[in-house]
């Protein structure tokens, strides 16, 4: 099958939903990462966060389920589980810094072999301005962060060094792209799973930074 940007996106999403375990309180953040609650496992109990108030994100609405009140942080449209909570942002965001957010799914625009996250802005375009990026990467017990292997045009997204302004500094603990899944450890960047249709070399000629091989490497794995 070609691939598109949908079922990119879709293969990210599914990949990272493994990384999500029952028990789970979690934030998706902006973009391909929300697209992971409709991949969650139906033997999986976790409970989805949203910094804009609410505790109990279901998955995208059908066209007869959309209430137009009822949004996510990116202000688009959800279904919420049986048992949700609504509430304020301060005690949103209370749940975030005071360390309650057992994982944070974040997307990226540039993440460094040091764990540095950039994924709230461009320089010279407009933005709404950072949202709860800053305090999830902070206050999450894990950061995850999904994204391309590789920009529009074909360059690095995991870099030795951060160009763009950062959301945080050594803050990520494992990326997964359509092309890979690399853990930060203090050995450096290590990959341990390659998805299909790539290998190795791929991996290396797409990453900016030299990268490791886990004794346990997964060739194939999604």
């Amino acid at each position: 099958m070609k691939a598109t940007k949908s079922n990119v996106r879709e293969r990210i999403a599914r990949r990272a939903e493994q990384e999500i375990m029952s028990g789970y309180y979690v934030n998706l953040g902006i973009g391909i990462p929300t697209l992971v609650a409709n991949y969650i496992s139906e033997d999986k109990v976790i409970v989805l966060q949203s910094e804009n108030g609410l505790l109990g994100i279901g998955e995208y609405p059908e066209e007869n389920e959309v209430d137009p009140d009822l949004i996510n942080a990116g202000k688009e449209t959800v279904t919420a589980i049986r048992g949700a909570s609504f509430f304020d942002s301060a005690e949103s965001f209370g749940m975030i810094r005071g360390g309650h957010i057992d994982l944070a799914i974040l997307g990226g625009m540039e993440v460094s072999e040091g764990g540095d996250l950039a994924n709230w802005m461009i320089p010279g375009k407009m933005i709404k301005g950072m949202g709860g990026a800053m305090d999830l990467v902070h206050g999450a017990k894990k950061i995850t962060v999904i994204m391309d292997h590789v920009n529009k045009d074909g360059a690095p997204k995991i870099v030795n060094k951060c160009s763009l302004p950062l959301t945080g500094k050594g803050v990520v603990n494992r990326i997964i792209t359509d092309r890979a899944v690399l853990d930060i450890t203090n050995e450096g960047l290590v990959v341990q799973e390659i998805a299909s249709g790539y290998t190795l070399e791929d991996i290396r000629n797409s990453t900016e930074p030299e990268i490791n091989v886990s004794p346990t490497l997964q060739y194939e794995a999604y």
